[in-house]
Order: structure tokens, then C-alpha cells, then sequence
């Protein structure tokens, strides 16, 4: 766990936003929007998901109906999809770190209020499939009981007003930069998770910026900080992966000395997609060669700048030839850290043999330990 900064300033309270912070919308809306379109002849290709982040529910269709150039009334393609987006309110995840932070905050008796800018019933249906989320927050509120949404501050001031707190006692933690720019605009400090890859140089307003809810540092703001990291991890719900070992990008032996067992990402874009960037630790079963330690990195690598999410364990184990083909099953078990960009290669390399060695220590624990016996990992 990095170490937490000097104290940023004192909060009591905390407003979080819904979609793209506390849930992974995105998934959802994509889904459906590929579905709607080919009623049009069109194809959804994700283009539009950067401009529609943090916008209202009547702004978002405005900008689909006038990119893709589509034959109705903003008005009628809100009334047609939006029954469809509720229909899958059910299959919305939460993202990584979300329930953990709801939990803590309510076990410290943090006032908390939900602020987004989906229709009221819209959010009570999302937060229905999470359980104890609903009693967690003192206030809830719209984007359909203010006047304006995102990003006038309009309903950041009434969150506020709701928790009988002044803004500037209050943390906003936002996804998107209409979120962002209307928390700074009411007066409140904010914390971004940004819910689009690579575009954290947008969030320049943010008191800070962070890849996820897991790197969140409660003690900067002088709320509790979470007790849960052990031996430089964060234990997580285990999550599984595999396939057969590719060729990757070449660096990992020849620039890095660190030999890496890619995994092709073909069949696991969801699966990308629910898990931030960053290292993380667990076990690797090999097929034909036994169970081993690993450090894995999952993301766009800043210092190659990837165009595309990777996955690249690296099994803490000395091998004396390749084995390009072979079946590897992951199971991943705890977070080491956000992935950052290095001023340097030897500064990128010190720091993956130091993720290395948090892996190799922590992996002896029982609380990790155990897993080398899961059965995903014995592969047939």
C-alpha cells in the first residue's frame, strides 16, 4: 500500500456519485446500445462513451441520436431504451472497491449521500441489487429533484444541505468531469476515478486523482482509514482467468530481464473491464509443469503505452525454457498497487522485483496460501 500524503483537509462527510463510480454502467450501456442500433443499421462502436460519462440521462441520447444521425426525437429514444437499460439495472456489478468502501464508511458512522444524475427510481432500482447500499446513505437524490444537473453544483449543494453539512466539510468522489467540475463548483473537495482509460490529464480540477476505489487513502481527508491491507496487499474476492501462454510484446526477457506468460485478452473483455489497472498477486497453474507464485500486471503499461488492456503474469518461478502454448489458469487473490508511469526503465524494473518480492512474501500467508489448492488451477 503506497504511504498516505500529509493531511489534504478535514472532512465529515462524503457524497458519492452512482454510474461509473459505485457501478459499472458502462458494461450495461454498451450492451444495450449495440442491441438498439442495429434497429437503425448502425453499429455501436464506443465512440460516443467518452461524451455521454456524467452527462443526464436527455443529454447522453441527445449526442447518440445526433452522432449516429438517427431518424426520431431525442424524446422517443429516451422513451424506447431506457426501459431496456432497466431490464438490465439486475447485471450491473459493483465495481472493485465499491462495497468495501460503503461498508467501512457506514461502520465509522461517516454521514454518506448518493448524488447522481439518473432519475431517482432509476437509482433505487440500480442500488436494490446491492445489499445494505440503500440504509448506507442518508440522503439520496436525482437528477430529477434539481433544476439542473451535472455539472451546475446544484446537486451537490443540496447533498450537502440534506446532511446539515457546509460543502467544504464534504468529499465528493466522481467518475466523470462534469461530476468533477460541479463538486469543485459547490465548494467541496474531490477525489476522481476516472471511468474512462487514459484520460486523467481531463481531471486537472480534481483535489486528486486515483485508478480506483481500492487506491482510495481515507486518512488524506481525516476519515478513518481502512485496516484491511496485509503485508503490502489488499485481500480481494479470488477472480479467475486463463488460456493458452502467446507471444507477447518481446520486452519482458529481452528489456525488462522479467520473463512474463502473457495471456491472449480475446473471450475476457468484460472481465478487463470489471478490474482496474495495477498489479495484483496470486496463483498460476501450468498444465503441464505445477502450481506457482505470481505478480501480474493488467493494463495499458504507460511506460510502452499499450494500445490495448493486457494481461502479464509473471510466475515467480525460474524456468529453463518457454512454453508458448501451454494451458495457464490464474486465480487472482490480492492488490499490490495502481499502475503508474516511470521516469526511466531501471525505475520501472527496481519497482516490478519489488512487486516480486511483496508476492513472494505475501503468497505464504494462509489467507493466501489456500488458494494453491483451487481446483481451477489443476487443469486437465
Amino acid at each position: 500500500m503506497l504511504t498516505a500524503q500529509p493531511l489534504k483537509k478535514l472532512v465529515s462527510g462524503v457524497i458519492l456519485d452512482l454510474d461509473g463510480t459505485l457501478i459499472n454502467t458502462d458494461g450495461i450501456v454498451s450492451d444495450v446500445l449495440k442491441v438498439f442500433l442495429v434497429k437503425y443499421g448502425k453499429k455501436w462502436d464506443g465512440r460516443e462513451a467518452q461524451k455521454i460519462v456524467g452527462k443526464t440521462p436527455l443529454e447522453e441520447a441527445a449526442i447518440i441520436v445526433e452522432d449516429y444521425k438517427l431518424p426520431c426525437a431525442t424524446e422517443d429514444f429516451v422513451a424506447e431504451i431506457y426501459p431496456m437499460f432497466n431490464d438490465q439495472c439486475c447485471n450491473i456489478k459493483a465495481l472493485p472497491g465499491a462495497h468495501r468502501l460503503i461498508k467501512h464508511l457506514r461502520s465509522h458512522g461517516v454521514p454518506m449521500a448518493l448524488a447522481s444524475n439518473s432519475p431517482c427510481a432509476s437509482i433505487e432500482s440500480k442500488i436494490s441489487y446491492h445489499q445494505g447500499w440503500k440504509e448506507s446513505f442518508s440522503v439520496i437524490i436525482g437528477g430529477d429533484e434539481v433544476k439542473m444537473g451535472k455539472p451546475s453544483p446544484e446537486i451537490f449543494l443540496e447533498a450537502a444541505k440534506r446532511l446539515n453539512m457546509e460543502p467544504s466539510s464534504c468529499l465528493v468522489i466522481e467518475d466523470s468531469v462534469p461530476g468533477v467540475t460541479a463538486g469543485k463548483a459547490a465548494g467541496t473537495e474531490v477525489v476522481a476515478v476516472p471511468s474512462i482509460p487514459k484520460q486523467t490529464h481531463l481531471y486537472t480540477l480534481a483535489d486528486e486523482v486515483i485508478n480506483s476505489l481500492l487506491d482510495l487513502q481515507l486518512e488524506k481527508w481525516g476519515l478513518p482509514p481502512f485496516q484491511d491491507w496485509v503485508e503490502g496487499t489488499l485481500p480481494l474476492e479470488p477472480w479467475y482467468i486463463g488460456g493458452p501462454v502467446i507471444k507477447g510484446y518481446g520486452r519482458g526477457s529481452k528489456v525488462l530481464g522479467i520473463p512474463t506468460a502473457n495471456l491472449s485478452t480475446k473471450g475476457y473483455s468484460s472481465v478487463l473491464s470489471e478490474h482496474p489497472s495495477g498489479v495484483y498477486v496470486g496463483w498460476a497453474g501450468l498444465s503441464t509443469r505445477g502450481i506457482y507464485k505470481m505478480a501480474m500486471s493488467i493494463g495499458w503499461n504507460p511506460y510502452f503505452n499499450n494500445s490495448e488492456k493486457t494481461i502479464e503474469p509473471w510466475l515467480l518461478h525460474e524456468f529453463d525454457q518457454d512454453f508458448y502454448g501451454e494451458e495457464l489458469r490464474l486465480v487472482i487473490v490480492g492488490y499490490i498497487r495502481p499502475e503508474k508511469n516511470f521516469p526511466t526503465l531501471e525505475s520501472l524494473i527496481v519497482k516490478i522485483l519489488d512487486d516480486g518480492k511483496i508476492a513472494e512474501r505475501a503468497l505464504d500467508l494462509p489467507l493466501y496460501s489456500k488458494f494453491k489448492d483451487d481446483s481451477y488451477l489443476k487443469n486437465t
